[in-house]
């Protein structure tokens, strides 16, 4: 039997400058964010330097910061660490953020090609 988890969503326009994804729950309520570290560095990596500044998200549900996402540098193959150590409470399913992680690994694959 499927179960559903949870879903992600991409925040269109807001994600041009910077990406910022919407975390929503089975019933796809609002729970939570995926965005990336900070404006000025997404800009950098869109118009300069590329994929030589790897990029790194926070996950957040509500005010709490349960998830990180880490790119390594790699010239040839895109890396992504998961860390949920800060999530002691287990608030995040790890299904849905290591779909999470999935999903911004192929989006940036699709990108960078």
């Amino acid at each position: 039997m499927n179960q559903k988890v949870g879903a992600l969503r991409r925040k269109g326009l807001r994600s041009i400058l910077r990406d910022e994804w919407e975390v929503l729950d089975a019933n796809d309520n609002l729970i939570g964010l995926i965005f990336e570290d900070s404006i000025g560095l997404a800009l950098l990596r869109r118009f300069l330097l590329g994929s030589w500044l790897p990029q790194n998200y926070d996950i957040t549900l509500g005010q709490t910061r349960v998830g990180d996402l880490r790119q390594n540098f790699n010239l040839f193959r895109y890396e992504l660490n998961l860390d949920f150590s800060m999530d002691t409470s287990r608030s995040l399913d790890r299904r849905l953020g290591i779909a999470a992680g999935t999903l911004l690994a192929a989006v940036e694959g699709k990108e960078s090609n």
